[in-house]
């Protein structure tokens, strides 16, 4: 179990894709219980076809998040209580900004205090998401909506 241990240390035993909390001590059936996911995508996976030698990093993750998964590229859902219209995809968005830096657009919102808790979030989720990657937020009035963009 010292991979799961480290693993677990390193993503603060938080569940990489639903950001819940793991315990550590579940039994292995529960879908609560821990495991560790190579956090391969499509794009991911392209790259290892080719032949190039990025190692893609494991993560936490609730055998039942992991399990649903699958060999799917993973899906970190915005929250309900965030309102927001035409949202980016999380994981597409962390890896694009990983790899090439910049600026990306992540969601609209129809009121400034709703585009100001939904970047608040999303800051605070690519903070666990991938936490090598330093992004800030940008709220900008666009045409009666607030565009939400992250910038590394």
């Amino acid at each position: 179990m010292g991979q799961l241990d480290d693993v677990g240390e390193a993503d603060g035993w938080r569940c990489w894709l639903c950001d819940e909390p793991v315990d550590r001590d579940m039994p292995a059936n529960d879908p609560r219980s821990a495991t560790v996911d190579k956090r391969i995508t499509k794009a991911r996976a392209k790259k290892k076809k080719q032949r190039k030698p990025e190692i893609p990093p494991e993560r936490l993750a609730h055998k039942g998040c992991n399990t649903n998964k699958g060999a799917n590229d993973p899906v970190v859902p915005w929250p309900a209580h965030l309102i927001v219209v035409e949202p980016a995809s999380i994981i597409a968005a962390a890896e694009r900004l990983e790899r090439k830096g910049g600026r990306e657009a992540m969601a609209r919102c129809p009121t400034q205090e709703d585009a100001d808790a939904a970047a608040a979030w999303l800051i605070d989720r690519m903070s666990r998401l991938s936490p090598d990657l330093s992004v800030s937020s940008q709220v900008t009035s666009t045409g009666g909506q607030y565009l939400i963009s992250l910038t590394t």
